[in-house]
């Protein structure tokens, strides 16, 4: 009786096992709302414009919370903004205007409010938690727009977690550009940058991951490479 006992157990055991393996995976905790700006500067006026965005808003909703990012190879814009502004956002009819004398520092803008983690999850992830020790950090912004019928499937694959030299977090448009997800993820410098891209040519054909999952469940990405500049 002892050892019939002892092996319901253990196939129920097993049961519960499959059962958490093979159930679908949970949604991330995306809490807090953030703001991304992506902006190109004017010509001449590339230098200026990350000074600008560079400066802390005093009236910003989190004081502090955002990080600059400036373009070293990828899409058209500059520079990318990502502002915490809390659990939510407000808009005012009498917008945000920029000083005088910065107004001309711009060429175009896009702006576009996103659900993301936490603060302290996202400041860890992108290496904020301790500024002087990430400052050799290289991050890529990626933007992405799911095929119809696809976006559970493209954010699955977003979620999956990145290597071991590599932190990132993803994020889901709420108002604003024409994309779906954003993701940015960082490597500790540019060495880990270069080991983890060629790491990932041996997973190009992963089932469902990497390279082929974003080619099989969206139907518009784009890439960009950057460094960061604040804080």
């Amino acid at each position: 009786m002892k050892s019939i006992c002892t092996l319901l157990l253990i196939l129920a055991l097993f049961a519960c096992i499959c059962a958490a393996q093979n159930a679908p995976a949970q949604p991330a905790q995306r809490t807090d709302v953030y703001h991304v700006h992506f902006a190109k500067a004017a010509l001449g006026k590339g230098v200026e414009e990350g000074d600008f965005l560079k400066k802390p808003d005093p009236k910003a909703p989190m004081p502090g919370h955002y990080i600059v990012l400036r373009h070293q190879s990828g899409e058209d814009w500059d520079y990318a903004v990502i502002e915490h502004l809390g659990t939510k956002a407000t808009v005012e009819a009498a917008g945000n205007p920029p000083p005088a004398n910065t107004r001309d520092l711009n060429a175009w803008h896009g702006d576009t409010f996103v659900n993301g983690p936490a603060w302290p999850e996202f400041a860890r992830a992108m290496g904020l938690d301790d500024p002087s020790k990430s400052a050799g950090s290289v991050y890529v912004v990626s933007v992405f727009r799911a095929a119809p019928g696809h976006r559970d499937e493209l954010e699955k694959s977003l979620a999956q977690p990145p290597g071991e030299t590599v932190a990132s977090v993803l994020m889901q448009h709420l108002e604003g550009g024409p994309w779906h997800f954003l993701t940015i993820t960082r490597h500790n410098s540019w060495q880990d940058f270069a080991t983890d891209e060629k790491t990932s040519v041996a997973d190009t054909l992963k089932p469902d991951g990497g390279w082929l999952a974003v080619r099989n469940h969206s139907s518009y990405h784009n890439d960009t490479i950057t460094d960061r500049i604040a804080p």
